[in-house]
């Protein structure tokens, strides 16, 4: 997954994120705006995981949206 192209389409991905990380808020995700560096750091914050488990998570959510 290119995140210079999920940066790019970030209203598109925004739901499928949503739907993945539902403990975000609408704040949380405009202030990531497709960053993976502020997904990571905000997954960390809302479930309260180590940086690896939210690294995990995010090459998870990857997998499952190649396209």
């Amino acid at each position: 997954m290119n995140w210079d192209i999920v940066e790019g389409n970030w209203k598109q991905f925004h739901g499928k994120v949503k739907a993945q990380w539902g403990k975000l808020t609408d704040d949380q995700l405009d202030v990531i705006a497709g960053k993976r560096v502020e997904l990571a750091g905000k997954i960390q914050e809302a479930y309260g995981i180590t940086k690896d488990e939210a690294e995990q998570q995010i090459k998870s959510f990857e997998e499952r949206n190649k396209d």
